[in-house]
């Protein structure tokens, strides 16, 4: 992907308005206009007639693996392992099924970008390996695992679609951490020996048409892997097992670690995590230069105190003061 740029700006607009004087970018905004801060992520497009209103993510450390579980027997070629309900709801995460929440509505809006993209509508057809959407950040610790959670388990609640959340952090995995399921053979396991089937390493949870494939163990030549024709394949045999499944990636940082930047040419969609406050501009332009591979990225503002004069987002549902 080619990144158009413009000639430095002299105006001193938040990260996200200077970037999308920087980069043209197809991203989103979602007005958003809580009376207090909240602890939820936003997504932003860059349009200029309508600027990110974000707020205030809840960051929380990773649940502590459960060394005692063990993942059941295959069952239909898959392995079987419960997420804990309970300690995902006190880490702060979106509960398929509970009430509408601030946390559930942002992350409602920030899907249906996505899946647009993944499943086209009425009037417009599906992206290009638009089933396939790689989350990421530019450095460590900016909430893209937080967000690739999220993301899988808002996406669970759709009617008719099924989702892989695959953990493709090789280096620092934290998917199956931070919903307490249990360590097991994954994605790199399958990338390093061809005989093993990768679909017989995918975790079916107790949460309906969520699944999860682990990172596996990691490999000297992660990123060479990730970048072979094999990996090709196998992540195209992803989408077509079934017309159904859309699959999640929680990727290294790219800046961090080579592998995202090898990820976004598999993909169809990313959505990168930009901290506010953290992320700095020439981090933010050299994260989209790495991820061109990708033809379709979306920004998602995180971590930022707004105070509007509005009535809060969500209070239509009671959610608000």
């Amino acid at each position: 992907m080619t990144v158009n740029t413009k000639p430095p700006s002299r105006h001193t607009g938040s990260l996200i308005e200077r970037a999308a004087e920087a980069f043209d970018l197809g991203l989103h905004a979602v007005p958003l206009k809580p009376a207090q801060p909240v602890q939820a992520p936003e997504i932003a497009r860059l349009a200029a007639d309508a600027p990110a209103m974000p707020s205030e993510t809840r960051r929380t450390a990773p649940l502590p693996v459960r060394d005692d579980r063990v993942a059941d027997a295959p069952v239909r070629g898959h392995l079987r392992a419960d997420v804990d309900i309970e300690h995902l709801r006190d880490a702060g995460f979106i509960i398929p099924g509970a009430p509408a929440s601030i946390l559930s509505e942002e992350f409602r809006l920030i899907k249906r970008t996505l899946l647009l993209g993944a499943l086209g509508g009425p009037k417009t057809q599906p992206l290009a390996n638009g089933r396939l959407i790689l989350v990421c950040s530019g450095q460590p610790n900016e909430g893209k695992t937080f967000t690739a959670v999220n993301l899988a388990l808002s996406l669970a609640t759709e009617a008719d679609i099924d989702v892989l959340l695959v953990d493709a952090d090789v280096a620092k995995p934290e998917v199956l951490s931070t919903l307490g399921l249990p360590g097991s053979a994954g994605l790199m396991d399958a990338l390093v020996d061809h005989s093993l089937d990768v679909e017989r390493m995918i975790i079916q949870t107790n949460i309906p048409k969520l699944s999860v494939l682990p990172a596996g163990r990691a490999a000297a030549n992660d990123t060479e892997a990730l970048a072979s024709e094999h990996a090709h394949a196998l992540i195209r045999g992803l989408i077509d097992v079934s017309p159904r499944r859309i699959v999640v990636f929680d990727s290294a940082p790219v800046l961090a670690a080579s592998p995202a930047a090898v990820l976004a040419h598999h993909v169809g969609q990313t959505l990168m995590v930009v901290r506010a406050d953290q992320t700095g501009e020439a981090e933010l332009r050299e994260s989209v230069e790495l991820l061109g591979g990708c033809p379709n990225i979306n920004l998602m503002l995180n971590s930022v105190t707004y105070f509007g004069s509005g009535k809060k987002y969500g209070a239509y549902y009671g959610l608000g003061d």
